[in-house]
């Protein structure tokens, strides 16, 4: 059972952000590849994102695979929905589906539609 306190965490955390990237490290230290391509495609994209480093804490890192039934990392959330991992992410990118699913929440890119 997630501890209640990690869940109290995880709400605050998505709704601080409309898209919030869960990874092991940061934006500008990614510290595993899958973690850094889906910094890349964000920041291709151009949606502006907070990134939050489980490796800091693992009660969150573990609360989050229960809170999300989704056992690895990174994990992409838009307006508090989890869209996937790193090949999830990769595929919507490459497809444009990404880019439909952020314009469609009402998430400001830095490319032109």
């Amino acid at each position: 059972m997630v501890d209640q306190n990690v869940v109290e965490r995880i709400k605050q955390d998505l709704g601080s952000s409309d898209v919030v990237l869960y990874m092991k490290g940061t934006p500008v230290f990614p510290q595993c590849g899958f973690s850094a391509a889906v910094v890349q495609v964000l920041s291709h994209v151009g949606v502006k994102f907070k990134g939050i480093n489980i490796l800091e804490e693992p009660s969150l890192r573990q609360g989050l695979k229960e809170y999300s039934n989704w056992p690895t990392f990174p994990q992409l959330y838009v307006k508090g929905e989890l869209v996937g991992g790193c090949d999830i992410v990769r595929e919507m990118y490459e497809s444009g589906e990404l880019q439909g699913l952020l314009t469609e929440k009402g998430i400001a890119t830095g490319v032109a539609a």
